[in-house]
């Protein structure tokens, strides 16, 4: 299996979720409490910076770094706001 497999394979997975609860137990089984932490926040910062919030209340509001504020404002794609859209 290439790398690529081993994404289109997890993404099939994750596609098989229904509920929060499915995607808890899911990445809970694959994924350190530090690496969901991480990834929650980031996901956070995406939807702060779709509100229009500015770098400096992002970073007081969830405690993650400039570099990760900019990361996420720089490779944010219309995936992520439209995910984003749905949940609000």
């Amino acid at each position: 299996m290439s790398k690529d497999d081993f994404l289109e394979l997890f993404f099939k997975g994750v596609l098989t979720l229904e509920s929060p609860e499915d995607c808890m137990g899911f990445f809970s089984d694959l994924c350190t409490p530090k690496e969901l932490q991480t990834i929650a926040q980031r996901f956070a910062v995406a939807k702060l910076l779709k509100e229009g919030k500015v770098y400096s209340e992002i970073v007081n509001s969830t405690g993650a770094s400039t570099a990760t504020v900019s990361r996420v404002n720089r490779t944010m794609t219309q995936a992520t706001k439209n995910a984003l859209e749905k949940i609000d």
